[in-house]
């Protein structure tokens, strides 16, 4: 091997020129390997197929449609609090503080009406609730004059108005799967701040026409800390500024209007204060009331009427059938109160019930007075049929036995005849015994006598009670019905 004699030094120009001096005393094969070496560099070199590694990952190449599309975290060198100048500002207070009110724009798209509740007397809704004002210290340039949106962890950093429900029971903002809070600022510092909030609010309701009533509603919207001085809520829109979805549906209720009003409320303690309110109201369905509360009822009474065709003497299926119908109303009632507020005033529908109530026990008392009247009647005959034997020596007497429906005149015809020419012995329980005392001196003042006791047929006559009673109820119950859905509906 070959062993150069000299050190060429370090720097390139002197070794440039030490390689050129020491390349002739070099051996033939040496000369040789360092020429094919260089001539393998140069094509390797020149090949525009063969790239060298340079230590750094290539990125492909972008299409079409990304190269359009600029992040704007990538143009911008700071975060998005530098580019909005958060950390610049004291956002603890309202814009332009110490100046004239700040106007707070509001709309509303109710997404739901949950429920309606009667005895708590309050309602849940889910709604959008949005707010538009303008801060210039959010304000950012752009070239686009296009808006930013970001989600609810910008809000904790700015100032945004501090809008509540008043009356409100209970109220939170849906964090499935994240905090449903939506804020877009754009570059002149106009903001939109939206959030999805389910609120249950109360309700105050007048139950006097109860079922076939309507109910108003009120969700009531108010800054908490500023005064109409500092912050001015208003309807951005007007009535367009609420809007409802149309799938909207409840139950029992027909949602008949809903409409945005506004005022300002005073508080002793602390000023005036802009108030905006939802208006709704509700029509309640009356089907649900007519098939649960009000068909039944009627049906009772109906059946306790079916007394009057059950004869006298059938005690038991005549007191068995009133108590049901008195029992059953019992129910009725109680299941109606039992799904009601306690309130201190008396309801449409208690009046229907209550009214059918005092016909149903009205029925019971009528079969009372017919059983009390005959056995009273039955008592007299008895002592009638005791002084029998006294009257056998009068002259031209006769007894017969006649029905409550004959008349003076028809009792005279009969005065010749005697008792078992008129009945027989299976109706004597069904007629009532009269003993006439007849005679030549003596049918002149016995028919004063009979003619002084007209007025009294209904009750000398057990059966002519329970036919009154088959049209009077019924013709009574009618009456009270077209009077009372002629005045609540």
């Amino acid at each position: 091997m070959w062993k150069p004699r000299n050190i060429c030094p370090a720097r390139s120009d002197w070794t440039i020129a030490c390689f050129l001096t020491a390349f002739p005393k070099m051996p033939y094969f040496a000369r040789l390997f360092l020429f094919l070496f260089c001539l393998v560099l140069l094509v390797e070199s020149r090949n525009p197929r063969r790239r060298h590694w340079s230590g750094q990952l290539e990125m492909p190449r972008l299409s079409h449609l990304s190269k359009k599309t600029h992040d704007i975290t990538k143009l911008q060198k700071g975060k998005t609090e530098q580019l909005l100048r958060v950390d610049d500002h004291d956002f603890t207070m309202r814009p332009a503080f110490g100046g004239p009110a700040i106007p707070v724009g509001v709309d509303v798209q109710v997404e739901s009406l949950d429920s309606i509740s009667e005895v708590d007397m309050d309602f849940t809704m889910t709604l959008y609730l949005r707010h538009y004002w303008k801060d210039e210290r959010l304000s950012f340039p752009s070239t686009t004059n296009k808006s930013m949106t970001f989600d609810g962890r910008l809000v904790k950093k700015i100032w945004v108005p501090d809008v509540f429900f008043v009356h409100s029971k209970r109220s939170f903002t849906h964090d499935t799967t994240t905090d449903n809070i939506m804020l877009r600022v754009f570059p002149d510092g106009h903001v939109l701040y939206s959030m999805r909030i389910t609120v249950t609010a109360m309700c105050n309701m007048d139950f006097s026409h109860f079922p076939l009533d309507s109910q108003t509603c009120s969700l009531e919207l108010e800054s908490y800390a500023y005064t109409d001085e500092d912050l001015m809520l208003y309807w951005k829109n007007g009535d367009e500024s609420l809007k409802t979805d149309e799938k909207i549906s409840l139950s029992q209720f027909l949602i008949h209007k809903f409409h945005t009003t506004s005022r300002l409320a005073f508080y002793s303690s602390t000023g005036w204060y802009n108030r905006l309110y939802i208006n709704f109201t509700l029509r309640r369905h009356i089907f649900f009331f007519l098939l649960q509360t009000y068909f039944p009822a009627t049906l009772m009474v109906m059946l306790s009427w079916v007394s009057f065709w059950i004869d006298h003497r059938a005690v038991p299926a005549r007191v068995s059938l009133g108590s049901t119908t008195v029992l059953t109303m019992s129910t009725i009632i109680t299941g109606v109160n039992a799904s009601m507020p306690r309130v201190s005033y008396i309801k449409a529908v208690d009046i229907y019930l209550w009214i059918s109530f005092v016909f149903v026990f009205l029925s019971v008392l009528e079969y009372a007075a017919v059983n009390y009247l005959t056995t009273v009647q039955e008592r007299k005959e008895r002592k009638l049929r005791d002084k029998v034997p006294c009257l056998c020596g009068m002259l031209h007497s006769r007894t017969i036995m006649l029905d409550g429906n004959y008349s003076e005149s028809e009792a005279n015809s009969l005065a010749g005849y005697t008792r078992s020419h008129i009945v027989t012995d299976e109706e004597k329980q069904e007629k009532i015994v009269v003993h006439l005392a007849l005679s030549d001196e003596s049918n002149t003042s016995r028919k004063k006598g009979l003619k002084g006791h007209v007025g009294l047929r209904i009750i000398q006559n057990t059966h002519a009670i329970d036919k009154y009673s088959r049209l009077i109820f019924p013709a009574s119950y009618i009456f009270f019905n077209l009077i009372y859905w002629s005045v609540f509906c």
